[in-house]
């Protein structure tokens, strides 16, 4: 693999100057793609005479990063620069730069004016707007790349490789594109599907949707009502996940180690993983029972998602009064000053301090549950 790599980072400049030095035409497709063969990128495809030369937006699966370039391979099409500042870097990787840096409708506009033209190349746009690997679902389709023409063409799109997985998520495209070099091959499968007109007085979220649903059939996979943006938000709470509170004795500093009671000496590693994570709790949920953090620590392993699960009423419990627990360590100083500032915080919103028993008034509980969340929020941010 490092060989093939080193070995095709050079065979990739040249293919690189060769793209740009000849002129956009039927042999310089054909040139390149056999070029690219010898960079492990192979691409097929299935019913060529399907396409349809009229057509002026196909619309694609995104897989990944290389979507644009691979069926660029097969017919003249440009995809407009959504993401990422405009540059060399935009232009060599084979966007369009549009020069649009406003909203959406903007966007839409120009690529009107852009597609009302018939000497320029038909516009290839991933409605999707994030790469996934393609073996699940498909995002839920954005209708804006539908409200440029009334008629569409679906292309799907396969990618298959030995050993690496295609496409990983959070992924660089620089990361993408070694690993490409790395592998011995990567099949690319395109399949042209009929071209798909917009029906009468048909609005574009119905018409985004009607194509999703005919391009999730031909794939074999199921059409998902998932967002770029909810992709984005799992990625951002997997980055922030706490880390084990315990690691092993070389990676972390003995300054940084949590003390353990003596009187755990002994003890599992997961029965002490699960004490001190329930400490963590109790110091942000004191009036909450020991007993009911541990149980659902077992249960959900993680000190964010229960603390969540406390806040918002999924787990019962009967508050107690509060006072230190016996059984685990007394928090650090700096962890007493954290606390100490949360309790100011939750005297902020109100003039009385949160209540310790269960509320009977809806609106109390709801406002004993606000304060809650807010000194959460502040313990997080310090």
């Amino acid at each position: 693999g490092l060989c093939l790599l080193v070995l095709r980072l050079f065979i990739g400049v040249h293919v690189f100057l060769v793209s740009c030095a000849l002129p956009d035409s039927v042999l310089r497709r054909f040139i390149v793609r056999v070029m690219c063969s010898v960079l492990g990128l192979f691409v097929r495809q299935s019913d060529p005479r399907l396409r349809d030369a009229n057509v002026r937006v196909y619309i694609a699966n995104h897989v990944t990063q290389f979507d644009h370039n691979v069926i660029n391979l097969l017919t003249s099409c440009n995809t407009p620069a959504l993401n990422g500042a405009p540059g060399f870097i935009c232009w060599s990787r084979g966007f369009m730069e549009l020069g649009v840096a406003g909203s959406r409708a903007e966007l839409v506009d120009s690529l009107k004016v852009y597609s009302s033209h018939r000497a320029n190349p038909p516009l290839l746009l991933f409605p999707e707007e994030a790469a996934t690997n393609g073996r699940a679902g498909l995002l839920r389709f954005s209708s804006w790349p539908f409200s440029i023409l009334d008629v569409v063409q679906p292309v799907a799109l396969q990618v298959q490789r030995p050993l690496i997985t295609v496409s990983v998520a959070d992924s660089s495209w620089i990361t993408e594109l070694l690993w490409t070099f790395f592998v011995p091959f990567t099949v690319y499968q395109v399949r042209w599907m009929p071209s798909v007109p917009r029906r009468a007085e048909e609005p574009s979220e119905d018409f985004a949707l009607r194509v999703q649903e005919l391009l999730a059939m031909e794939l074999g996979v199921v059409s998902t009502r998932l967002t770029a943006a909810d992709r984005t938000e799992h990625m951002k709470r997997l980055r922030h996940t706490s880390p084990l509170p315990f690691a092993p004795a070389s990676s972390q500093p003995l300054a940084a180690r949590p003390r353990v009671p003596s009187s755990l000496a002994g003890v599992a590693p997961e029965e002490v993983r699960i004490v001190a994570m329930a400490q963590r709790v109790k110091e942000v949920l004191p009036h909450v029972p020991l007993e009911v953090i541990r149980i659902d620590l077992a249960q959900t392993s993680c000190v964010d998602t229960t603390i969540a699960n406390l806040l918002e009423g999924r787990v019962p419990f009967f508050p107690e009064s509060e006072e230190p627990a016996t059984d685990l360590p007394a928090p650090s100083t700096s962890q007493a000053a954290a606390a100490s500032g949360i309790q100011g915080s939750i005297a902020v919103p109100s003039s009385k301090p949160a209540t310790k028993q269960f509320a009977r008034s809806p609106v109390e509980r709801h406002l004993s549950l606000q304060e809650r969340k807010r000194a959460l929020y502040d313990y997080a941010r310090r």
